[in-house]
Formats: structure tokens, sequence, C-alpha cells
């Protein structure tokens, strides 16, 4: 089979993760062991509903995603790795062919899905697929269940290893793989679904779509909402006269529930338990609103949870659950479920109430008009903390939520900082760091953590809790003074906004996240400039100077490692944050005057190797001034909703040529050459034994992510891998074609 070929041990290796990842475990044992009884009860009961809600990422993925998780989950519940090690050499499987299988297999549950979380590239076993299948076929997984897992075996083990071209990334159409829309979808269907759900003031967040063609030959489209409920009544549910037919352009819409389901029904019955064990009243509020929402399918229900928990101040244990973040959606409005619990960190989480005490001096300090800001700065939570649960495709270092535009601007938000993943996420070690002179490394070793503590402050913070939409409402209403509010990059009167029921990210869509991270990054980069506030991270004089320089560093190393998460073939960028960063790198660079140069070279062991030098003499008088008029540009095309203005300048940035001096293109070849494997992280489980709480936390390896996989569903792992399966069997029409069957489904 061609594509199993490609993808054996030769396989490139942007599609393998290798046997050498660096996989660490996440520390939260002393913030536990500081809560309450109660306290652990509640978090317990979060971790349960957050991790079931994550089985629906599987879904949300790839269409082979939920059959792999069931097969791994079956074969490493019947035996463990150490006792299917012996298995495996037995078949005659080198160590490290097995050792490969292990990586694979713990990249599928952190990712969950075989498509990394980080730059949306398939992932394939570093192993012939004729040496893996006698090991699945020969383990007691199947001696115990011969059928289901030779089923399961011919329904993934094909797509488990195929590298065909659009299968390589996640994308609309002939651009990649997604399950957000069924195969047939293109970006002109995401747009009109788009524009449909906007008429309807329907939001898109916890929505896939799904295309046919009705009986007259005109296109129809299904719009499923994410609920536990689907056909059923549902009595004084706002959601009831939504869910009908609609005739809108010429095509048919239906908008329907009842997606993951029996997956939504597990994270409600534990958010129902953890109410017992809530805080406050506003958290029991909170989560009546989050199971209303998972029950009924309404995103409006989910805000109204949300404006609790963003009123439920500096809570001991925090958590926030549901479809959140719309970066892997191709289109930028659907939201991958996530659910977090963690604990705060008390000694860090003080020095961010002192950068929030100080936040409406320093916004006054960013290069836009008053007038551009929120009319108030409302004051946000911002803590640091430390994870105990975090389920979804990955864990980020600090989160701004919620995502809704209207509650941002009129209720506000909340700033976390996670503080034992940023631990684990960014140790560094001096042999394995690229691109950077001799005379630097040191420097950015000692100082790297300390200046992204910083910069996730400020991006968190003052990043995304900055700026204003200009907003006409249902009623005409202006949240602006049409007359006098003057755009500062035309001299004219504003000439374009909101309307109701437009978003940023229904409005900027596919750009959406990429340009919201760059204006936050931009943002950090620009404040860290300030001696107030590095004197509240405890930083002055030489060392003040030192994190300015290794922050400006890191941000330009970060732009040349970006081009990994770029696609020539399809011009395409397939991560948010990365492509931020190369933006932020441009800019630099364009400022000129030697600030910033990338110079190609020869490594030590003869092949193309690179370095990045900034000039830290010149950050102030030529890196400040540059990102000075690129910040006020991205702020007033985001306030007016230029979505043309904000397309040129953003995507303009953003393109990747071959150009001298640079060479970008052929820079990503020596990027991938020296890249190194975005580590796993292994978390804890949480069990009840008795009334108590117990913390289990397992080994920073392969094995040990899986066995806190195999461990995570004791009460019913098998019954969640037949949801998943019957779940992905019935929508698995949506992705078949001649050249991409999905053999042995129904």
């Amino acid at each position: 089979m061609r594509a199993a070929a490609a993808a054996g041990p030769m396989a490139d290796a942007q599609y393998i993760l290798p046997n050498d990842i660096g996989v660490f475990s996440l520390d939260c044992r002393e913030a536990f062991r500081l809560l309450s009884p109660t306290e652990r009860l509640y978090a317990h009961h979060l971790s349960r509903a957050a991790w079931y809600g994550g089985l629906a990422v599987l879904l949300q993925t790839s269409p082979e995603a939920p059959y792999i998780y069931a097969l791994l989950s079956r074969l490493f519940r019947a035996q463990d790795p150490d006792e299917l090690r012996q298995h495996a050499l037995a078949e005659g499987l080198t160590e490290e062919e097995y050792q490969a299988f292990l990586v694979y297999a713990a990249g599928v549950y952190s990712n969950m899905g075989n498509y990394k979380s980080f730059g949306d590239t398939k992932f394939v076993p570093n192993l012939p697929k004729e040496k893996l299948e006698r090991v699945i076929l020969g383990s007691k997984a199947a001696q115990q269940h011969p059928e289901e897992v030779r089923s399961l075996w011919q329904t993934c083990g094909e797509l488990m290893f195929s590298l065909e071209p659009r299968l390589r990334h996640l994308g609309l159409g002939k651009e990649g793989i997604t399950t957000y829309f069924s195969g047939d979808c293109t970006m002109e269907d995401a747009k009109l679904a788009q524009d449909f759900l906007d008429s309807q003031n329907l939001s898109a967040y916890n929505t896939r779509l799904f295309k046919g063609v009705s009986q007259d030959g005109r296109a129809c489209y299904e719009v499923r909402l994410a609920s536990v409920l689907s056909t059923e009544p549902a009595l004084h549910s706002e959601m009831t006269s939504k869910l009908k037919s609609y005739e809108f352009r010429g095509s048919h819409f239906q908008v329907t529930r009842g997606d993951y389901a029996p997956i939504l029904q597990k994270v409600v019955e534990h958010l129902e338990k953890s109410k017992a064990y809530a805080a406050n009243s506003r958290q029991e509020q909170m989560l009546a609103h989050y199971i209303e929402s998972f029950t009924q399918g309404s995103i409006e229900a989910h805000k109204r949870g949300s404006r609790f928990w963003i009123q439920d101040k500096g809570p001991i244990v925090e958590s926030y659950i549901g479809f959140i973040e719309s970066y892997r959606d191709p289109f930028g409005s659907r939201g991958e479920f996530e659910g977090f619990v963690a604990m705060v960190n008390k000694a860090m989480s003080a020095k961010f109430e002192c950068l929030v005490a100080s936040a409406e001096q320093l916004l006054k300090e960013l290069p836009w008009p008053p007038a551009f800001e929120k009319d108030k700065f409302l004051t946000p939570d911002f803590t640091s903390l430390d994870v105990l649960t975090f389920s979804g495709s990955g864990i980020p270092a600090g989160i701004n939520i919620p995502n809704y535009d209207d509650l941002r601007q009129t209720d506000g938000f909340k700033n976390v900082s996670l503080g034992n993943v940023l631990a684990v996420a960014y140790a560094t070690q001096r042999e394995k760091l690229t691109f950077l002179e001799e005379e630097d490394k040191d420097l950015y070793i000692r100082w790297k953590g300390p200046s992204f503590d910083v910069q996730v402050g400020l991006h968190e913070l003052l990043g995304h809790g900055s700026g204003k939409l200009f907003v006409q409402d249902e009623k005409g209403a202006f949240n602006f003074d049409q007359e006098a509010v003057i755009n500062p990059e035309t001299g004219e009167q504003i000439q374009s906004w909101y309307r109701s029921g437009e978003t940023w990210d229904s409005k900027f869509s596919t750009i959406a996240s990429s340009y919201e991270e760059c204006r936050a990054e931009s943002v950090g980069l620009y404040l860290c400039l300030n001696p107030q506030v590095l004197e509240i991270f405890g930083f002055e004089g030489a060392d003040a100077e030192d994190v300015i320089y290794v922050n400006w560093l890191n941000m330009v190393r970060a732009g040349l490692l970006a081009l990994e998460f770029y696609t020539p073939e399809a011009s395409s960028w397939r991560q948010a944050h990365m492509q931020a960063r190369f933006v932020i790198l441009r800019v630099l660079l364009e400022a000129g005057e030697g600030l910033v140069t990338v110079t190609p070279t020869t490594g030590a062991d003869g092949r193309p190797d690179a370095r990045v030098r900034l000039d830290r003499n010149k950050i102030r008088p030529v890196g400040k001034p540059a990102l000075e008029r690129f910040l006020r540009k991205l702020q007033v095309l985001k306030s007016t909703g230029d979505v043309a203005g904000g397309r040129a300048l953003y995507e303009g940035y953003a393109a990747v040529t071959d150009a001298p001096p640079e060479c970008f293109l052929t820079l990503r070849d020596t990027v991938l050459l020296r890249k190194e494997s975005r580590k796993l992280i292994v978390q804890p489980n949480t069990r009840l034994e008795g009334s108590e709480v117990q913390l289990l936390e397992y080994e920073a390896s392969a094995a040990g992510l899986i066995r806190s996989f195999s461990e995570r569903f004791p009460e019913d792992g098998p019954e969640l891998e037949e949801v998943l399966t019957q779940l992905a069997t019935a929508d698995a029409r949506f992705w078949k074609s001649p050249s991409e069957a999905l053999s042995g489904q129904a």
C-alpha cells in the first residue's frame, strides 16, 4: 500500500514524534495538598467533567481519531505497556520500534487525536504497519475480544498510517481534513453558514456543519448543536424555537442538536455532583448555567454561566469548561471542547494582582487614542494557577477568557497564568537551543522563564484585555461618538463598525485568532519596556534590561521557528500563535537599522543552520517605534471591523516568500531540519476513595502518560470506547469518498 509504505520508518520527520521526545509530569502535589476536603471533592468532580468532555475532541479532529483512541485503550487496558513490550519483542519488533509505538500512543492521548494540537499536522507511527498489525492482532485484547479488535484495526489502520496530501494537515475542502465540517464543505459553504448563523443570532461555537443535497438538487445543510438533548421536547427553552428548517439565500438549513450527547451527559452528571461542594452561590449559579448549556445546546446559557464565573473572584479552585478556542476550525468560528481545573499559586498571583492594580495606568501607554479603548477597564481576576486537569488537545501557558466579545466588553474577563505548565513547557537544555548566537545562550536559559512570566502577564491582561470594538446595536444605537471619534490612520470619521450579531470571530473569520494573538504578543513586547512593569515582577537595573532583551530575543527566535507551521503547497499557516510570531519578526526586520538579522550558516555537522541576532541597543530607538506604528494599525482595524484593511495588513506580513535577504522558504527547510518536537505532558488523576480524594501521579515517560489514560475512566472505559465508535460510525458517511473510504463501516 503506497500510503503505508510512505509512513514507515523512513517517514518524513515532520509527520512522526521522535523516540526521544521530551515527556514531563505536571507537578501540582503541593497545591493539591493545601486544599480542604470539600475543595478536593469540588476539584475532583470538575476534573471528571473535564476529562469526559475532552473525549469530544476526538470527534472534532479526524474521522479515524475515535477508532484509534478506542483501539489503544483496549490494548493497554488488557496489557500494561511493560507487559505488551514482551509480546511486541516476541513478534519481532525492535526496542526502538516498540518505543516508537508507545510514543505514538502517548501522542494520540496527549493531543486527543492523531493531529498535533500545535500546528495541526498529522503524525503517524514510526514503524512498519505490518509489524504493528502483528502486535495488535496477537495482543491479549485481541485474544479476549477478537472481532472487536480486528474491526477497529480494519477501520483505522489504513488511515492511521496514510500520508496522502489532503490528510497531512487539518483544513477545509482540498486543503486538509476536518470533522467540524462534512468532507464536501468548502470555504464558501462555511461563509454561507456563518451568514446564516448571524442572521438567526446563533453562535457557531458549539456547532458542526454537515452538507447534503435535497431532492430538488439544492444544497442543504445541517447545523448541529452540541447537547445532551436531541429530539426531546424542551419546555421553556430558548433553543426550542431555533430547532427548525430555514430557507436562506436559496439553500436549505436545518438546525438540529444532540452532537456528542452521551459524552455531554457524563459531563453534566459530574457538574451536578460538583455543585454540592461549591464554595459560594456564584459557583452554584455558574454550574447550573453550564449544565443548562450542555443539556439544551445553548451558548446563551454558557454566557450566563460565564458571567457568574467572571464574578467569582479569586477562588481557591478555578475552572472553566465548554467549547472555547476556535483555533482548529479552518473557518475560525467553532470552539474545541476544553475543561481545566487548577489551584491558586499565591506567590506569583500577588505579582499579577499588582499588575492588575496598575492596568488602567498602563493602558494609557498603548499607542491608540482613548476612544479606541474600553470606556471602563473592568478589573479582572488575574491569578497564577497550578493545573490539576486540562482536557482538550493541548495545554496553553496562559488563558484570557471568556472569548465572547459582548461579555468581554461589558462584563470583563479573567486572566490565568498556568505556573506549573510554564515550568515544564519552557524548560530548556543548552544543547537543544537552536538558532541563537553562542554568547546569547546562557543569558537566554537564565532569563527565559522570568521573561516569559512577564510576557504572559502582559499578553493576557493588557493584550487580550485591551481595545474597544465599535458596535451598533439592534436598536441602531452606537457605543462611540460618530461625530467626534477620528480614525488616527486616516484623519477621518469612523467609516465602519460591527452590526448587531457580528463578532470579531465571525467578521474576521480565518485570520481572527492569529491577528488577535499577534496584537496581544505585540502589547507584551511593547509594555515590557516599561520600568514599572518590570519592578512589579521584581526586576530592576541590569536584570530588568536582560529580561527585556531575552523577551524580545525569544520573540524573534519564535518567529523563525514558526516557519515549521507554514505549508508552502497551500500558502497557509497551521497555527495561529506561530503565524502571529512570524508576523512580529517581519515587522521588526522591516524596522531596519540592524535591529534584527537572520543569517543562514552551516552547523558543526555540516548541514544548513541559521542564527538570529537582536541588537539590544536598538530595541528602544528602533524597535519600539516600529512596534508602536504596527500596534496602532492593528487596533484601529480591529475596532472599526475593517476586514479588508485588516486582511491586507496582516496577510501582507504573514506572506512567506524566498525573497532576499531572508529567503524564508529556504530557511523553512533549515527550521524543519533542526526542529525539536513539542513536549508531552503527563497529567495526574484524582480518585474518590470513600469520601476522600486521592491524587494519582505517573512517571514522566510515554508509558507513564499511557498509564494515566488507562486509569482515567476506571468505571466505564469500555462503555466510552463503544460510545465514541458509535458516534463516529453514525457520521462516517460525511467523510467518505472513493479515494478515502473508511473501510469496515456502515
